[in-house]
């Protein structure tokens, strides 16, 4: 693997005052897109375009640094603005490694530190990809860590499933699903197999099915929730709820397009990318998700034991939830009704939708844009614009950079890029669709208006329910004493989660 970036910094001996930030590490990613996207030669793209055929395909999770193709003075874009950016590939999850997650920091964050006069290629790029196959995405590829040797004989539980899942955790099938980095989801399928296969020892084909059925609906549920709040009541509530809304999408009404297969298929329903998006090919790489995060020989190492204990913490509820029928809803859910339990597919969580900005006049999301200095080019792709004047063919701008904080937004204007002027083409200037504070309704009462953020087509459609739990409370740590505490989640106002019933 060959990286051109710190050739770039021979650059920065210009006069800083022109300096503008480099392009940053960028990801191809398309969320539950196909696995291969092609890229094209520069000459024949620059002759043909598209037309001219891919020249090779770089797959989901690729990490480059971008440029622009300069060809008769100007970039490469296509006859929209949208420019095919030359690339050098930081890390190719084909052939990734656990050294690889390394190689990534450190080419992250000395792209942050430099500073060029413009973002033109080095003539070595021979290759351009669509800018908008490519995201600025900062987590770097995931994987376990080796195992230490030691392996004392027992790995827990509390119940005959909780036992089988704890020992599949622990097995040589599990560990090869993440001696790779891609497919990984299709990879943890095939591990169970093998695994239910060589350990019938365990349990019947029934109870085994069973165990996998449960892990599924574990990871689905500890990565859809909210992994800041740990062990804390409202967390692990979330997390019921969760796996509610995966047993209600597999009993009762089991639609394809839900991912279920068949009455009962928590499996098909919890990992169907398109409904819970967490198990995406790209997420998968870059996340525990399909870990063996329950290995013994990793209860030491204190992101493990959070995850670990968060799943001891919620495992007898969601195995209550899948198994224990009508009243073992009641007894996780005390104080609902069953109907509204039932009929609990859906969950509307603000903070991770779409953020908008109605209180900021001229701010726009830029896919890919070219912005110009004289005979300079900068590449503004996968950021927040504030639109300025315009000036012949193009917009003065700077950029709008969003921090997010646990209750809000907070936003900084920053002028990165003086004298540029961002391609008109890629400026509509519309306003944003309805967008309320926090994502709840009008008329809810709330501290101030930290953030808004987009609503779903579907959410107006059900009902909100409030879900009561009573959850052995250990705090975000999960070090706490673990003292009862009955909390709720949802409803109408709730700014963090909503769930919604009776969704048709």
């Amino acid at each position: 693997m060959r990286i051109w970036f710190g050739a770039l910094a021979l650059l920065v001996s210009f006069d800083l005052l022109a300096a503008i930030p480099a392009t940053p590490v960028m990801t191809v990613y398309k969320f539950n897109g196909p696995m291969d996207v092609p890229y094209y030669d520069a000459d024949r793209f620059a002759a043909a375009g598209t037309a001219a055929g891919r020249a090779g395909t770089l797959v989901q999770g690729t990490s480059v640094i971008p440029c622009l193709m300069i060809r008769d003075g100007e970039p490469l874009t296509d006859r929209d603005g949208t420019p095919y950016v030359g690339f050098e590939v930081v890390v190719d999850p084909r052939s990734a490694t656990p050294a690889s997650t390394e190689v990534f920091k450190r080419a992250v964050a000395e792209r942050k530190e430099l500073q060029v006069r413009n973002h033109h290629c080095p003539a070595s790029v021979r290759n351009v990809i669509n800018v908008r196959e490519l995201y600025a995405l900062e987590k770097a590829p995931f994987f376990d860590p080796p195992r230490s040797g030691r392996r004392n004989g027992s790995t827990g539980g509390t119940s005959e499933l909780d036992r089988i899942v704890r020992a599949f955790h622990d097995s040589n099938e599990c560990a090869s699903v993440n001696a790779r980095l891609t497919r990984r989801r299709q990879a943890l399928e095939r591990a169970w197999e093998d695994f239910s296969a060589r350990r019938s020892d365990l349990g019947s084909p029934t109870t085994l099915a069973r165990a996998k059925h449960l892990d599924y609906a574990m990871r689905t549920a500890l990565y859809e929730g909210h992994l800041g709040r740990g062990c804390n009541a409202y967390g692990a509530c979330e997390r019921n709820i969760v796996v509610l809304s995966i047993r209600n999408r597999a009993v009762g009404q089991c639609q394809s397009k839900q991912g279920c297969t068949f009455p009962g298929d928590f499996q098909g329903v919890s990992s169907a990318p398109s409904q819970y998006n967490i198990w995406d090919e790209y997420l998968t790489q870059i996340s525990g998700l399909t870990a063996c995060y329950l290995r013994p020989d990793l209860a030491d190492r204190d992101n493990y034991a959070k995850l670990q204990a968060m799943y001891a913490q919620t495992v007898p509820d969601a195995e209550q939830i899948l198994y224990g029928g009508d009243s073992g809803l009641r007894a996780v859910f005390p104080g609902n009704s069953l109907s509204d339990l039932t009929t609990t597919r859906h969950y509307y969580h603000a903070p991770a939708m779409g953020q908008c900005f109605p209180n900021h006049d001229r701010v726009e999301y830029m896919t890919g844009a070219v912005a110009r200095k004289g005979g300079d080019f900068a590449l503004i792709a996968n950021t927040r614009i504030e639109v300025g004047d315009k000036s012949g063919s193009g917009y003065a701008f700077k950029e709008f950079l969003v921090t997010q904080e646990p209750d809000r937004d907070v936003v900084r204007v920053q002028d990165n890029y003086p004298g540029f002027l961002v391609d008109a083409r890629k400026v509509s200037l519309k306003r944003p669709d309805y967008c309320p504070p926090y994502g709840i309704p009008g008329g809810c009462r709330s501290a101030g208006t930290g953030r808004y953020r987009k609503v779903p087509n579907w959410l107006g459609s059900g009902d909100p329910v409030e879900l009561h739990c009573r959850i052995a409370d250990r705090g975000e740590t999960c070090k706490g004493s673990g003292a009862m505490r009955s909390v709720s989640v949802g409803g109408t106002c709730d700014k963090e989660m909503r769930p919604v019933a009776r969704v048709p």
